[in-house]
């Protein structure tokens, strides 16, 4: 093989390996938001698809036109991990009723390629108010308006939404604004990624309540026989097809979640890591992917050497709950029977008295236990302690990579790699 030829195998290989990389930080890439990562994506879109599709059993669409990718990516169990958040300062994750007029506000923006704000909140007003399980909208109200101009800002940084004349935040303090939108209906179609589409799931609207997690759970299942199903086992699916089950259920967890754990994983899925085929099939996978594979006998974890694929890190200065996350955990690890909350409130009341200076706005009254709240998810969310039947706060095996620091030195904290 000659040296240029050499040259364009490496170069395709990086570029596939970039391309893995983005799509797993955000699994909507875009030209506007991202162009240098959307046009590796466009250029290696085949190598991609078939990345994806072979590895993980996501689907990747490509529209070079359109000026979007995405990677729809599915799991076995809905993740509170990585919620949509607000396009403000604070980034807040979006609550219920955040999420139900998300959902209101794309059903009605799918028909039409251009509305506006008024003509398109007395939409949702009168589809909120015919359906009996949803509460109604009223835009009447400040704090009703703010929840709409988040679920309107969300669509617009995807894309799916575009501002043709005047500025959404208007319409929070002003219930006339005149703003003018541009639909993209086949992105805007594109959001939801679900193997079975809702409609499959309607129900009488006094049952939704009962079985609401029925009924999302629903939405991301794929059907009998799946490897991540329980009780899935040899009689299941036998050969090929359980193959390609195994390989689905174990990768996708393995390049979705920040470790991978192999008590949370079937008998089946353990087998398939331990066996020479499953080891060989994640090592040419983590390899293409650029990522650096860390096995231990609790688990695995991947490492991006260039944090190009984080879509959040540990440890992380960029908030007070991620500083008392990092400094709450040696007391977690030290204790073989994990923290209960009270005392976790005790860890929390004396690092506040060690740094007065540090997290002045939970030295209000029931600030500590918003703080511990807080630290705690921010663990949880990085697989390194859990919660127990009995509410203590114990350390899993990840945890032991971390060692806390002060406040103002956790920047200089690194570990051996950053959990994604």
């Amino acid at each position: 093989m000659s040296n240029l030829s050499n040259q364009l195998v490496v170069a395709e290989r990086e570029d596939v390996a970039r391309g893995i990389k983005a799509l797993l930080r955000t699994p909507l890439v875009t030209g506007r938001t991202d162009p240098d990562a959307f046009d590796v994506i466009r250029r290696r879109r085949e190598p991609l698809t078939k990345w994806f599709d072979y590895h993980c059993g996501w689907a990747l669409s490509v529209e070079p036109r359109r000026g979007y990718a995405r990677l729809l990516k599915v799991r076995p169990d809905a993740d509170a991990t990585r919620p949509a958040r607000r396009q403000r300062a604070g980034r807040a994750p979006f609550d219920r009723r955040r999420y139900v007029l998300l959902c209101l506000l794309a059903a009605e923006l799918l028909p039409v390629p251009v509305i506006t704000i008024g003509l398109l909140t007395e939409r949702v007003a009168a589809a909120s108010s015919a359906d009996p399980a949803l509460p109604g909208f009223d835009p009447a109200h400040r704090a009703e308006r703010l929840a709409c101009v988040d679920a309107l800002g969300l669509l617009e940084f995807t894309g799916a939404l575009d501002v043709v004349d005047g500025a959404t935040e208007s319409f929070v303090d002003d219930p006339g604004a005149q703003v003018l939108y541009r639909v993209d209906a086949t992105l805007l179609d594109r959001l939801l990624a679900a193997p079975n589409s809702p409609s499959r799931g309607a129900v009488p609207a006094d049952e939704v309540p009962r079985r609401f997690d029925e009924l999302l759970g629903g939405l991301a299942g794929e059907g009998r026989g799946s490897a991540a199903e329980p009780g899935s086992g040899p009689a299941a699916g036998e050969g090929p097809r359980r193959t390609v089950r195994l390989r689905h259920a174990v990768l996708r967890r393995l390049f979705d979640d920040p470790v991978l754990y192999r008590d949370e994983l079937t008998a089946d899925e353990n087998a398939f890591l331990a066996s020479p085929a499953g080891r060989l099939t994640v090592h040419r996978a983590v390899e293409q992917a650029g990522f650096v594979l860390e096995e231990r006998a609790e688990g695995l974890l991947l490492i991006d050497p260039d944090a190009v694929a984080t879509d959040s890190t540990f440890p992380d200065d960029s908030g007070t709950a991620n500083v008392a996350a990092l400094l709450l955990l040696d007391p977690v690890v030290a204790s073989p029977h994990g923290r209960s909350r009270e005392e976790l409130y005790g860890d929390t009341e004396e690092l506040l008295r060690r740094f007065p200076r540090w997290a002045k706005t939970f030295s209000t009254p029931g600030g500590v236990n918003r703080l511990v709240d807080d630290a705690v998810r921010v663990l949880t969310d990085f697989a390194l302690v859990r919660r127990t039947e009995d509410h203590r706060v114990t350390a899993r095996p990840a945890a032991a990579r971390y060692r806390g620091t002060d406040p103002a030195s956790t920047t200089t904290h690194t570990p051996e790699g950053d959990l994604r």
